[in-house]
């Protein structure tokens, strides 16, 4: 069947107090340190970024605390009382983000009918985004958010190579859990290696193949 909304993986989104501590996160998990990757000041963070093979890479982001707080707030959950206090006991994958090249019709599907899309930038990169009304993540993490690049830069193609590779999402689905269906609309279920039961509040884990092993977060 044809997907409702075809999209493909873009990149995975860990969150954190500050790039620094990001950075080590990652650097001590996967045993690769991301590099820097710039500012959003419509938003008041910034990121450094890890390359997954092809075109999916890992952004670490922070609140930026030289930047002018947003006139609205800040996505993927960073305003988010629940998630600031849980990122003071360390990072934590926040959420995932997939790119489509139709993002106009991103309001065929229900979870996102109120998603305000809007022009962003950093430096050369121009891109169009799905943002939530209250700056959280669809689904609380389980749905992704969604972007559409808009010509053809895409920060992966100046990130260095890395040894580690994206394998597999595991959600936590509960019985009745409309995600499944929308993750079906965007063509994403083949993403999902399985469910996992999760930790108080979180809702999907990625698993990233690295010398190490298989790693889950």
């Amino acid at each position: 069947m044809t997907p409702a909304l075809p999209c493909v993986l873009d990149h995975l989104v860990i969150g954190a107090r500050s790039l620094e501590e990001g950075r080590g996160f990652v650097a001590d998990l996967l045993g690769v340190s991301p590099v820097a990757g710039g500012t959003h000041p419509h938003m008041g963070t910034h990121n450094v970024l890890l390359s997954l093979g092809g075109s999916v890479y890992l952004e670490v982001i922070a609140v930026d605390p030289e930047a002018e707080p947003p006139d609205r707030p800040r996505w993927f959950s960073l305003d988010n009382p629940r998630i600031r206090q849980a990122l003071e006991q360390g990072p934590r994958l926040l959420t995932w983000v997939v790119r489509t090249a139709d993002i106009a019709g991103l309001d065929r599907l229900a979870p996102y009918a109120t998603c305000e899309v809007r022009e962003m930038s950093r430096g050369d990169l121009r891109w169009l985004f799905a943002f939530t009304e209250d700056g959280e993540c669809p689904g609380g993490g389980l749905l992704p958010h969604v972007i559409e690049w808009c010509g053809s830069a895409h920060p992966s193609d100046v990130l260095p190579a890395s040894s580690c590779r994206f394998s597999a999402l595991k959600g936590h689905f509960d019985g009745a859990d409309s995600a499944i269906a929308t993750l079906a609309d965007m063509g994403l279920e083949s993403l999902f290696s399985g469910q996992t039961s999760g930790q108080a509040g979180e809702r999907v884990s990625a698993v990233i193949k690295t010398p190490r092993g298989e790693i889950t977060f």
